[in-house]
């Protein structure tokens, strides 16, 4: 029951690699292994060691269906908050580069923020991402 509320209110919630391979494998590309996974009422984040993916069912019915990705050598930038009192959601947001060439005078980037309940334990995807960040930054700026 929670997990309903959880996704109404705009929470992620986790869920199993195999459950996440049996119904989204066939936007994988080949030999890439989901890592892990979360469902909101009907979107799904995925993240692989490649990348970010984004599915999001639109429609009345979710036939509808786009997928987008982020390239994990493209986030330079990972923040954290932790929920407080009330209705506070944990969250992170990540800071990415949308240029198709990372070294270039006119580069464009982007912001994606992800919610969770205040509950969940956000340190371990964070820390992840934020090591991810710190070397993008330094393979970047080498």
């Amino acid at each position: 029951m929670a997990n309903i509320f959880g996704g109404l209110f705009g929470n992620y919630a986790e869920v199993t690699v195999q459950e996440l391979t049996q119904q989204y494998g066939i936007y994988l590309m080949p030999q890439e292994q989901i890592q892990i996974g979360f469902k909101l009422v009907r979107d799904t984040f995925i993240i692989t060691e490649e990348r970010l993916i984004f599915i999001d069912h639109q429609g009345v019915t979710g036939k509808k269906t786009r997928v987008a990705s982020i390239h994990l050598d493209s986030i330079y930038e990972v923040t954290m908050e932790t929920g407080g009192t009330g209705f506070d959601d944990s969250e992170i947001t990540i800071q990415y580069i949308t240029s198709p060439y990372y070294k270039t005078n006119n580069l464009q980037v982007a912001s994606y923020k992800f919610e969770f309940g205040k509950k969940f334990n956000l340190q371990p995807i964070y820390i992840s991402l934020l090591t991810l960040a710190h070397q993008n930054h330094k393979r970047l700026n080498a």
